[in-house]
């Protein structure tokens, strides 16, 4: 007959237990606790009252937040239930548990302070000799928007839709008149349906509004190119003496909307972008900018151009940076440096989706998507730099 431990799960200890005799001492949550209480955090101390009860220290919170982001917990819901459920966790919050909302609330608040703490962590891990800067690689990759493309609409439905509903609108109205006429009861809450036509009207025209001032943002870049084409084109002329040939270009015009513009209700900051496994998605352009001997990142914005295309400008030279590359590319030097992208930021990229599991903003708005990518690149670069020192 075979020999087994005994279960017992019913025997109290004899003395409390303690979460931190329960966590290998090279645990990442050992490591994000113990550099955030090395970073500055007054900023954020300073920014409470202190009146009403006790708040969660800002030191916890953080580190709670870096953690949770660092092993793929996003929704502040799941953050919660982990304070409970994971004895990882429970080590970082200090056997506190921050409800969703305070945890939702902090996340927003502190947004602009995460972005100062990105740089104190570079400079922590440039002290710790985990960083060398020299070699760099830039590229883009797109994140889900808190929204849904189906939530987006063009210029030419938005139009169909704003005379539909004022048309809803007007015979509720007549009918609502009518029965009042009448004094009548409606089976139908007319002053309700009323309500809930005008408000997707509302929502329209404030679609077509934003649709408007970004046909008129490019138009304003349209021309700025141009003008710069023109200028260009005259100090050519200048230089060589001789006319461009060829007929001149045309200045755009500010022809407003195209039908096939689109904006989202839900989140219209955000943008329709090609992904290369999921086809059109609603989504924001994350940038990173990596060590290529550390593999840290050293920033990264969030974009809503598709285009990684422009994001780094280089100072005019001649020949032109275009062509510069173009040159440097067809050696094979640059291509082997090129070809280090796939085992630096690309990689990065893939860690960041695929084991941290992040591939949707939590927070809506260009805004709070950067302010997320911020904690995401705080979050990643303290588990690559517990992986680094283990």
């Amino acid at each position: 007959m075979a020999n087994f431990r005994l279960v017992d799960r019913d025997t109290a200890y004899l003395l409390p237990p303690s979460v931190d005799e329960w966590l290998p001492e090279e645990h990442l949550a050992r490591f994000v606790v113990e550099m955030v209480d090395e970073l500055d955090t007054s900023a954020l101390e300073d920014d409470y009252t202190g009146s009403g009860s006790d708040a969660y220290h800002p030191d916890m919170m953080l580190a709670l937040l870096f953690y949770s982001y660092a092993t793929g917990t996003v929704s502040s819901r799941k953050i919660e239930a982990a304070t409970y459920d994971s004895l990882a966790m429970r080590y970082v919050a200090a056997n506190q548990h921050p409800d969703h909302d305070t945890i939702c609330t902090f996340r927003r608040r502190f947004l602009d302070q995460v972005a100062e703490l990105f740089g104190q962590l570079l400079m922590m891990a440039a002290h710790m000799g985990l960083m060398e800067l020299g070699q760099i690689s830039f590229d883009g990759s797109k994140i889900g928007a808190n929204a849904s493309k189906r939530k987006a609409l063009s210029w030419d439905r938005a139009a169909q839709l704003e005379e539909q509903m004022a048309e809803e609108v007007a015979e509720l109205l007549e009918e609502a008149e009518e029965a009042d006429r009448q004094a009548e009861g409606d089976e139908q809450d007319l002053p309700a349906e009323i309500a809930r036509r005008e408000k997707r009207l509302a929502e329209i025209r404030r679609a077509k509004q934003q649709l408007q001032e970004r046909a008129q943002q490019r138009y304003e870049a349209e021309k700025d190119e141009y003008e710069q084409r023109m200028e260009a084109r005259r100090r050519k002329e200048e230089k060589t003496g001789k006319k461009t040939p060829g007929p001149k270009p045309k200045p755009p015009e500010p022809e407003g909307p195209e039908d096939n513009d689109q904006v989202n209700l839900t989140d219209s900051e955000s943008r329709i972008m090609l992904t290369s496994q999921h086809g059109w998605q609603q989504c924001y352009n994350a940038q990173g900018i990596v060590d290529m001997s550390s593999h840290l990142l050293l920033d990264g914005e969030v974009v809503q151009t598709p285009s990684d295309a422009g994001q780094l400008v280089p100072p005019p030279e001649d020949p032109s940076p275009l062509e510069q590359m173009r040159w440097r590319l067809s050696t094979q030097e640059g291509k082997s440096f090129y070809g280090r992208r796939k085992a630096t930021v690309e990689t990065v990229f893939g860690i960041i989706k695929e084991v941290m599991g992040f591939r949707r903003f939590s927070l809506r708005g260009l805004e709070g998507a950067s302010g997320e990518w911020k904690l995401v690149q705080c979050a990643y670069n303290l588990k690559r730099m517990h992986a680094l020192l283990t």
